[in-house]
């Protein structure tokens, strides 16, 4: 009876565990395997996004955010910590290094930013237990089972887009959606694209609450929304001189 017991609740122990991962991490590493078997998911050779800073309104922005951390659990925890997936910084801030009097019109203004998904992560060759790591379509994922919370992934990051959580993030949610795992104290999270939506055939809840402001697509796909509008206007990516290859286009 006892050993039947035992028996029982470990396999209940392994059952909950694989409801709390989410679902498209199962075959993340390779989003062509058996794994996937959904005809309407939505594949790519390389996922880029583009934003158009000339759309970006308050409202725009905040429908962005709004969408973006509602799906995916991210808390509210201010003052003290901030954990954030897609936020705004000022023009200065991203570009420091590429400011010059022709984007003066730029100047002062409110940009989203997020992980860029780079095409050479450095978070992902720090990381010791390989938490993080790079899908096959350039998807920077996380596994936050295998996270240990060394936040190395943080200080190889050059763009901030990481944070970590100091506390358990679930006691600052006023309702949690089902659609995405919670995290724990002692994890860091970041921006995933919207894979698990990818894979249902969605296109990413920022990109769609964004009103057109922002565009996913296959960068490697002339045909793309993506290359298309990387064809038509002057683009900008953060810190081009680091050699990261980030996959996020700010047009200007």
């Amino acid at each position: 009876m006892k050993s039947s017991r035992r028996k029982f609740i470990k396999m209940a122990g392994f059952a909950a565990l694989g409801w709390s991962i989410c679902p498209s991490l199962a075959g993340a590493r390779n989003p062509n395997s058996r794994y996937f078997v959904e005809a309407e998911r939505l594949t790519a050779q390389q996922w880029a996004m583009t934003i158009d800073t000339r759309m970006l309104t308050p409202e725009v922005i905040d429908a962005a955010i709004d969408a973006c951390h509602s799906l995916h659990n991210v808390p509210e925890i201010e003052p003290h910590q901030n954990i954030k997936w897609i936020w705004t910084e000022p023009f200065e801030n991203l570009f420091y290094d590429q400011s010059h009097p022709h984007l003066a019109d730029a100047a002062g203004k409110q940009f989203l930013t997020l992980c860029n998904h780079c095409e050479n992560p450095p978070c992902v060759r720090v990381c010791p237990t390989k938490a993080t790591f790079r899908r096959t379509d350039g998807i920077v994922l996380m596994d936050f089972h295998r996270c240990i919370g060394c936040r190395f992934c943080m200080a190889g990051c050059p763009f901030g887009a990481r944070s970590f959580n100091f506390s358990d993030p679930r006691l600052h949610l006023e309702t949690i959606d089902p659609e995405y795992p919670t995290r724990t104290m002692g994890v860091v999270e970041k921006c995933e694209f919207c894979s698990h939506l990818l894979d249902k055939g969605q296109m990413p809840a920022c990109v769609e609450a964004s009103d057109g402001a922002l565009l996913f697509g296959d960068l490697n796909d002339p045909g793309s929304d993506v290359r298309r509008a990387l064809s038509e206007r002057y683009s900008l990516v953060r810190k081009p001189k680091l050699g990261t290859g980030p996959k996020v286009f700010y047009l200007i």
